[in-house]
C-alpha cells in the first residue's frame, strides 16, 4: 500500500518497511507495553502511570502507542507525524501541541519525566535510570 520514487534515501525505505512492521504487528497480537511505571494496553486503549489511569486523547493514545513500541529507540519527527497523519502532515505547531498535552498527563504529576526529547533527533519513552541502547 506503499511506494517511493527514485532516487529515494535508504534512511527513507528504513523508515517505511519499519511503519509496514509495526502495521502488521498491531494486526497479528497487541501486546501491553511497559516502559518503567507507565503501561499501555492497545486492545482496551488504556493507559495507567504508577496505577493511576491517564486521560488521553485519540491522537495522545496513538503518540503514545507509537513511542512505547518502539522505546527506547528514538522516533523522529517524520515518522510519528507519518504515522499518525499519513502523507496529510499538520501544521508545524500541532504535533508539538500534542507532545506538551502528553508530557503534561504522563510526565507532571510524577517524579521521573519518561518522555524525553533528543535535540535534532525526535523524542522518546525511556526510564532514564535503565542504560539507553
Amino acid at each position: 500500500d506503499d511506494y517511493l520514487t527514485k532516487p529515494f534515501a535508504i534512511q527513507e525505505l528504513e523508515a517505511r518497511l519499519r511503519a509496514l512492521i509495526r502495521r502488521e504487528r498491531r494486526q497479528v497480537g497487541s501486546e501491553v507495553l511497559k516502559v518503567a511505571d507507565l503501561v499501555l494496553d492497545p486492545v482496551s486503549m488504556r493507559a495507567t502511570r504508577a496505577g493511576t489511569e491517564l486521560q488521553l486523547s485519540p491522537i495522545g493514545l496513538r503518540l503514545l502507542t507509537i513511542l512505547m513500541r518502539e522505546s527506547p529507540r528514538v522516533v523522529t519527527r517524520q515518522e510519528i507525524e507519518r504515522e499518525i497523519w499519513g502523507n496529510g502532515l499538520p501544521d508545524s505547531d500541532t504535533l508539538r501541541s500534542h507532545l506538551y498535552n502528553l508530557r503534561k498527563i504522563i510526565d507532571k504529576p510524577f517524579d521521573r519525566p519518561l518522555l524525553h526529547t533528543v535535540q535534532s533527533a525526535g523524542y522518546r519513552i525511556a526510564d532514564i535510570a535503565q542504560p539507553m541502547s
